[in-house]
């Protein structure tokens, strides 16, 4: 991701740079020498410079190639005699937008439709590739080729855009004292020294030669070979990745599941992450804090969640607070961006073909601001459908906070009373 970023930004400031270069020397060339100039850039820059170049300076593809060609030429025949006839400036060719005043309005009418009131726009349905939107402006009479619609899109400040996923329906409306009363327990444990976690499920993931998101750097013509069809190899299954990610040591612990991934899992997963790492870096701890999200198999109207965190209070012998993330807020829990984002780096481009290469690939996840994980693989049977009866749920040690209990409680030892 670093190398990918660090190219990003790599051409980017050479864009900024050719366009300075560009404002400082135009005034003092002709029509030919600015095409042969910008030729000479592209052929600098290297593979996309003439897509760069027409960028910074807002010359024509065609223009740029037509001056590689005669720098080509020159350097091919270099006593040949070149032509002093230039143009005068402004002439040649009317920009399309102004023999055709009719096509931006066109244009914007089949890119937004529904804005420009067009519902009914004839390619409302398809795909609004420069193909596709050049062959519908010249059947209305504006004849056009992809790259000049290309070219009239980025003029008028369109982009190639993916879907962003911003809209969280509708918010709570203690959602940010929610928050806030979150923030406000992390810091009272974290300040008495208490450990504090961050819990969640990860995506599912089938296990067997199947594709997997990303590229990886492989021999050039030799890419990994998957399976055409995504279909759960009955055998193998699926691997229920649930982690524990401790917010005061930049630490995790992940379960691999194989069966289901139910209430009993999950808390089984804190405890072995407990035993494993909690019990050594807080051998004082006095209580433990839960950050998790509101559904799930940590959901806060799970019974079994808090009948299965009740069993662990009694076993460790301090209280478990809990406090659950407003409905619709998951991406903010700490796992996610701290944790979760790592491993899914981690292993992009491979195919996940068993257990142990799950665990081992979630285990050797690393990061420059030390994060460090353990992982391991999780044989157990969690049977899903269990119900809580009325008396179980009413039996237990639980104390509801007095900002809303739904969301915020503690399950505490049978022999505790605060």
């Amino acid at each position: 991701m670093g190398d990918v970023f660090n190219a990003f930004m790599h051409d980017s400031r050479l864009v900024r740079q050719i366009k300075s270069r560009y404002r400082s020397l135009a005034s003092l060339m002709d029509e030919r020498m600015r095409r042969q100039w910008a030729a000479t850039e592209a052929q600098t820059y290297g593979w996309g410079g003439v897509s760069a170049v027409s960028d910074a300076t807002g010359m024509s593809r065609n223009t740029i190639r037509r001056g590689m060609a005669e720098t080509a030429e020159r350097r091919r025949r270099p006593r040949l005699a070149v032509s002093a006839r230039l143009r005068r400036e402004g002439g040649g060719r009317k920009r399309l937008s102004e023999s055709d005043p009719g096509l931006i309005a066109a244009l914007e009418g089949l890119v937004e439709p529904m804005s420009r009131g067009d519902p009914m726009s004839s390619i409302r349905w398809t795909c609004k590739s420069t193909t596709n939107l050049a062959e519908e402006l010249t059947r209305q009479g504006h004849p056009i080729s992809p790259w000049t619609v290309g070219d009239m899109l980025k003029a008028a400040g369109y982009s190639l855009k993916s879907n962003r996923k911003t809209k969280e329906g509708g918010g709570h409306p203690d959602r940010n004292a929610q928050f806030e009363f979150i923030n406000r327990q992390v810091q009272q444990f974290q300040h008495l020294g208490q450990p504090v976690i961050s819990v969640d499920t990860k995506k599912k993931e089938l296990i067997g030669q199947f594709k997997n998101g990303g590229q990886e750097w492989r021999p050039k013509g030799a890419p990994e070979e998957v399976k055409v069809h995504d279909f759960m190899d009955k055998d193998l299954g699926k691997a229920i990745p649930y982690g524990v990610y401790d917010l005061s040591q930049n630490e995790g612990w992940v379960s691999v599941g194989i069966d289901h991934d139910t209430a009993r899992f999950a808390v089984q997963a804190i405890a072995r992450w407990w035993q494993k790492m909690g019990d050594k870096r807080y051998p004082q701890a006095k209580k433990l804090l839960i950050a998790a999200d509101g559904g799930g198999s940590n959901g806060s109207r799970c019974r079994l969640w808090k009948l299965a965190l009740q069993e662990l209070a009694a076993r460790l012998g301090m209280p478990i607070h809990v406090s659950h993330f407003p409905p619709g807020t998951s991406k903010w829990n700490k796992i996610e961006h701290r944790m979760f984002c790592h491993i899914t780096q981690n292993w992009r481009g491979r195919p996940l073909v068993s257990h142990e290469v799950i665990v081992n690939l979630i285990a050797n996840t690393k990061t420059r601001a030390g994060l460090r994980i353990r992982a391991e693989l999780d044989r157990g049977n969690y049977p899903a459908g269990i119900k809580v009866t009325d008396d179980q749920f009413g039996a237990l040690n639980l104390k509801l906070a007095k900002f809303h209990g739904d969301w915020n409680y503690a399950l505490l030892p049978p022999s505790s009373k605060t």
